[in-house]
């Protein structure tokens, strides 16, 4: 099977998700500058929508970002090897970011949404639990350790072969 059998729909979700949370993020800020400025009288919930907006749209577009590999650590390694090198490479950084999102996000995300929501603990403007913010970070990791598996097996699945090889440049 093809690796984008898997990860297209994936993506058409992430971004759509993040393109919703972006847009709701503009329109908040542009509500709070426009009550505060113009009529005087600031919204007082918008200025946490807009804060917990930035957290999601941040994390998961940090999700998107390693489906699409070009998150800093793959484009600065692994831009210029090819062949059994830029696989074992692509393994290894999708091993680390697997590891990174499986603990800290995955693990650690749902712990401290669990206590959080345990807790009570609610935003101080809307009332909305505090659970319901921290609940993008296991999300974010669940969607970043499902790519880098797609992207591990992808190299394993191909690892002996052929490398591409570069066309010659044309003289003009």
């Amino acid at each position: 099977m093809r690796l984008d059998t898997f990860k297209k729909p994936v993506d058409s979700v992430v971004a759509a998700i993040c393109i919703v949370v972006m847009a709701s993020l503009v329109i908040c800020v542009v509500w709070q500058v426009f009550s505060r400025w113009v009529l005087n009288a600031p919204s007082t919930f918008t200025d946490e929508i807009a804060r917990f907006s930035m957290i999601w749209v941040g994390l998961l577009g940090a999700a998107y970002t390693v489906g699409a590999q070009r998150h800093l650590a793959i484009d600065l390694f692994i831009a210029h090897l090819t062949g059994t090198k830029a696989r074992v490479a692509t393994i290894y950084t999708n091993l680390c970011i697997l590891a990174f999102s499986a603990s800290a996000m995955i693990w650690g995300g749902i712990h401290l949404a669990t206590r959080v929501y345990q807790s009570g603990q609610v935003s101080p403007a809307m009332q909305v639990p505090m659970a319901y913010v921290y609940v993008v970070l296991p999300l974010s990791g669940i969607i970043m350790a499902f790519y880098s598996v797609l992207f591990i097996g992808d190299a394993i699945v191909h690892f002996h072969d052929e490398p591409e090889q570069k066309l010659p440049e044309e003289n003009n």
